[in-house]
């Protein structure tokens, strides 16, 4: 492997020499003279090299690559099995995409025209005052809030 880097990279070099020798001298102003790294950039790109090393620390060997995979893959690999219809889900997350494709053309639309933007803009922060102002002004309303919040949290995760 070592080997055919070190051939690909002497090619890549000797065809960069070549290239270089291959030039005629031209006189032009000092903005533009040329220069031999961008003719020659073409035929260098699709040279690829590659090495493998360990890399070693003072008491442990790094691998790259390692072939365990994360906990987040086996988590959803163990979910997806336990799935009855797997049809279903997939068609639910293929929508949602969908979805929020056709939203974001929607926003944007409305984003072009004039006026609506700075309008909605007004309607957003006239809401977010009161909406602070109706839960967040009194403490007896600020705890109501909270408790709704942790209710809610609750139903979701499921802790009793």
């Amino acid at each position: 492997m070592a080997m055919a880097a070190t051939l690909s990279v002497s090619a890549a070099i000797a065809s960069v020499n070549a290239c270089v020798s291959r030039m005629q001298p031209v006189s032009l102003p000092q903005a533009l003279v040329f220069s031999p790294t961008l003719h020659c950039r073409r035929n260098v790109r699709n040279v690829a090299a590659m090495a493998t090393v360990d890399v070693e620390t003072s008491t442990e060997v790094v691998t790259i690559g390692s072939s365990e995979t994360p906990e987040i893959v086996k988590t959803i690999t163990e979910a997806w099995d336990k799935l009855d219809d797997k049809y279903a889900v997939t068609a639910l997350g293929v929508a949602g995409i969908v979805a929020l494709f056709a939203a974001s053309g929607v926003i944007s639309a409305i984003d072009r025209l004039p006026l609506v933007p700075g309008v909605l803009e007004l309607v957003g922060i006239g809401y977010t005052g009161w909406l602070a102002y109706r839960n967040l002004f009194l403490t007896d309303d600020r705890q109501a809030l909270i408790e709704k919040i942790k209710c809610t949290y609750s139903d979701i995760i499921g802790d009793e």
